[in-house]
């Protein structure tokens, strides 16, 4: 017996006097039966939905099919029913009819907030679950396979159109010739055919079956056929035309289908892409994607709720990488969810830059999927271009990194690896901080050798990203000798040498070219071999390093030049509170190998400048010129990318702004939800500030107390600040995909974007701005609404811009330059002309 709550959604039929009623439905063996439920709508104006009839009581088990129910806030409930055949099981029906209420109530009002409470009680006691199917899920199951030989055993499921799973396959292997086998014939005969296991082979004919004990297969249909085609499947040997076992296929199976959706919604960056599908419960297929590939920190993101927002998780790009997403110019691709992650666990997909919380677009998920489970049967192939990344050096720009409290932190690589640490009862939960490369791994442990790095004897954690699995690891390893595992001795998992794997990872992430990886396991375990325990009472000697994986996910060799492995005795208390000596931010660095950056552009003497929005120029723009991350965009002043400008003390300059003033409401921007932020898109007043970040419309008042505005900002009445320069909206776009890498010059970079202005006839913004002479000699220009989309003024006396040396790069508009030529030109002495004549002789 199971506890059940029934809805109606056929037309009820009511007596006139109000009672309650029952109504005929159609019982599945054709015989009239009679439908028992609750029917009830929900207007979106309403608070709670209003039931007119219930049915509370048990049914036996098989006797209902199953109801499908949608709840959520503010949206109309799905409704469904049970017909349930002559036989009604005990149980009360209750049906309000026509406004009528019950004999023991004073009200109509009252009855239906008894019924509302009734039912969301109930609703909570059986745990209806309206979307995701029931765990473990495979399939459309078919049955048990019957065994006529050979110990056959294994329960079959329809997995998607063309696709059959086999959980717990048994077979002794004795046989000479036996295969999977599928026909259309009445029963298994020689006129079927072969289903390939496994589906990828050498040689011309399928390997025959071998022997297997509770194996797990996935039949993969040959030859475009679909289950739909086929009447049975057998375990067949093709020589002797025995059959050693079958299962029919029902006749009209409805299989689970993928899922088509709409496009991606088309939001910033040049996102757009076709219809996407939800090929199985863990795989989207994306076609025609295009993306610009200039957002700093983008990519694939999902996650719960009415929209993106912050608290999603990333998803691997369709070669596993958790790398910031690259550009994508009508590309098809298929990705995967990371982990144990479902459709049915999000909301919807999006394409999101983590670090300034922006949604480039995104695509919703139904509630009533019936896709394919994901049991490995859908296969990501990397695309044509893909290869294997290679390890790059960097130079670190060292930042300080503040102290915090109550955090143990130790530099073990100079700019390359960090640990923190935490006692917490009898664990010890170590997070590694590394910068490293998707196919490295970082290492750390305690040393062989009390008193310096000794590998051998060493007990140390790998820490890695797994791209195949797309998930995070870390494995438990033991140190026998400096030689590759041979699955007794060498560098092996301790899962290789008869031990276990004693880590429990806690988390994974990736972002700016830095793995971080959390990870625990108890102080002291219980093989004394392979595990050392870890001491509270003194210091020990620890060891760490990092290096390349192997084709097995396993540790391989790394360089011993001292950059890559500790040389030097590193000691750690692990009992120890605040001890934290991280100096370097990992990161803050720039890759040797990388691009060269384009060098920085200067305006002098130009009193009218033209402000912009265009990208960034990847890694030759914004962030190795100013050592800030980006956000994807920046400003464009004079159409030149982020360029210094120098102004004199004294004098008033006029920017001519053309940021985007779709925005209606200007204060509080700290407050506002992700919808509301999103909207801020293409809203970029101008606004003079002492800050090399800006954004002074998200900063708390503590921070805005900090920061100095000289132009571009107001208040109300009511003490909100506002920016006074927000015009229309003019932004230099790329024609195709972001290039900045391939191409050597902003100049030449330039010519693969063009000026598009959403209203032609808009009107610009102008904002003045006199420069005082207490105005320090270092402001920046800024965006109000955005951090990080302006660069440096620099400010002078009056007459010094003419001294200016064109050491700092003469970068004006083109007007300018020209009368800079002909100024020269114009006071060049006539004699030092004639001078430079060549002689010729008589």
């Amino acid at each position: 017996m199971m506890a059940a709550i029934l809805v109606r959604e056929k037309p009820r039929q009511t007596s006139d006097d109000g009672d309650a009623t029952v109504s005929e439905c159609n019982a599945s063996d054709g015989e009239s039966g009679r439908w028992y439920g609750m029917e009830q709508a929900l207007q979106p104006h309403e608070r709670t939905p209003q039931l007119s009839s219930v049915w509370l009581g048990s049914v036996e088990e098989g006797m209902e099919h199953e109801v499908k129910m949608k709840m959520e806030n503010g949206r109309n409930y799905r409704t469904g029913g049970r017909c349930l055949g002559e036989d009604r099981p005990s149980g009360v029906m209750i049906n309000s009819a026509k406004g009528r209420h019950w004999p023991w109530s004073g009200s109509c009002a009252r009855d239906t907030s008894l019924l509302v409470g009734l039912v969301l009680v109930l609703l909570h006691t059986v745990k209806v679950d309206c979307r995701a199917p029931k765990e473990p899920y495979y399939g459309r199951e078919i049955g048990e396979l019957a065994n006529f030989g050979h110990g056959i055993k294994g329960h079959v499921y329809a997995v998607d159109e063309s696709t059959l799973f086999v959980k717990g396959f048994a077979y002794d292997g004795n046989a000479p010739d036996a295969f999977f086998w599928v026909g259309n014939s009445p029963r298994p005969s020689p006129e079927g055919y072969i289903i390939p296991y496994p589906e990828e082979y050498s040689g011309r004919e399928p390997p025959v079956l071998q022997q297997h004990n509770n194996t797990d297969i996935i039949l993969k249909l040959p030859m475009g056929k679909r289950i739909r085609d086929i009447l049975w499947l057998s375990v067949w040997c093709r020589r002797f035309t025995v059959d050693f076992g079958e299962i029919f296929i029902p006749p009209g199976l409805d299989v689970p289908k993928p899922r088509v959706l709409p496009e991606f919604k088309r939001l910033a960056h040049g996102l757009r892409s076709s219809n996407i599908s939800i090929l199985d419960a863990k795989t989207f297929y994306i076609p025609n994607l295009h993306y610009d590939g200039a957002g700093p920190d983008a990519y694939f993101w999902v996650g719960n709720g009415s929209e993106p927002n912050i608290m999603g998780t990333k998803v691997p790009n369709e070669i596993g990488s958790l790398e910031p997403l690259r550009g994508y110019q009508g590309e098809d691709i298929e990705i995967q969810l990371p982990g144990n992650l479902t459709v049915y666990d999000i909301d919807w997909l999006a394409v999101w830059c983590v670090e300034y919380r922006h949604n480039f677009g995104h695509v919703y998920i139904p509630k009533d999927l019936d896709v394919p489970p994901a049991l490995g049967q859908t296969k990501i192939a990397p695309p044509w271009w893909y290869k294997p990344t290679t390890t790059t050096t960097s130079t670190v720009i060292t930042q300080p990194t503040s102290k915090p409290a109550n955090v143990n932190c130790k530099e073990l690589l100079r700019g390359k690896l960090n640990v923190m640490w935490e006692v917490m009862d009898d664990y010890i939960v170590i997070e590694l901080v590394g910068r490293i490369q998707e196919d490295q791994y970082m290492a750390f442990g305690i040393s062989g050798s009390h008193g310096h790095p000794q590998m051998i004897g060493a007990d140390v954690v790998v820490a890695f990203y797994d791209r195949r699995q797309r998930r995070f690891r870390a494995e438990d390893y033991y140190m026998s000798s400096l030689s590759q595992c041979d699955g007794k001795l060498g560098v092996c998992p301790d899962e290789r040498i008869g031990g276990k794997n004693d880590v429990e990872i806690l988390s994974g992430d990736r972002s700016h070219g830095v793995t971080r990886i959390k990870y625990r396991r108890l102080l002291q375990t219980n093989e004394a071999v392979n595990d050392r325990a870890y001491p509270l009472d003194r210091q020990i000697s620890v060891i760490a390093a990092i290096g390349p994986l192997n084709s097995r996910d396993e540790a391989n060799a790394h360089s011993h030049t001292g950059t890559e492995v500790t040389v030097d005795d590193v000691q750690i208390d692990f009992a120890s509170k605040n001890d934290h000596t991280c100096t370097d931010a990992l990161d803050s660095y720039r890759e040797e190998n990388g691009p060269e950056p384009w060098p920085t552009r200067t305006i002098l003497g130009e009193k009218t400048i033209t402000a912009r929005i265009g990208p960034t120029g990847g890694k030759r723009g914004y962030t190795p010129i100013t050592g800030h991350p980006s956000w994807g965009i920046a400003w464009y002043m004079n159409d030149l990318l982020i360029p210094e400008i120098y102004v004199e003390r004294g004098q008033t300059y006029t920017f001519i702004v053309e940021g985007g003033d779709e925005m209606t409401q200007p204060a509080n921007f700290h407050r506002l939800s992700p919808s509301a932020l999103d909207e801020l898109r293409r809203y970029h007043p101008l606004y003079i500030t002492s800050s090399s970040e800006g954004g002074y419309g998200q900063l708390s008042e503590a921070k805005r107390r900090r920061e100095t505005v000289y132009a571009g900002v107001e208040y109300d009445a009511d003490g909100y600040a506002y920016p006074t320069a927000a015009g229309r909206y003019c932004e230099w776009k790329h024609k195709t995909i972001d290039r900045s890498t391939e191409i050597a010059t902003f100049e030449e970079y330039k010519k693969t974007l063009q000026l598009s202005c959403d209203d032609p006839n808009g009107q610009p913004a102008y904002l003045n701005w006199t420069v005082v002479e207490e105005t320090p000699d270092l402001v920046y220009y800024q965006c109000f609404t955005h951090r990080n989309l302006g660069w440096k003024i620099h400010v002078v006396n009056a007459g010094e811009t003419s001294k200016i040396s064109g050491s700092h790069g003469l970068y004006g508009s083109s007007s300018s330059i020209l009368l800079y030529t002909l100024l020269l030109l114009a006071l060049t002495p006539t004699w030092w002309l004639v001078a430079r004549q060549p002689y010729r002789g008589f």
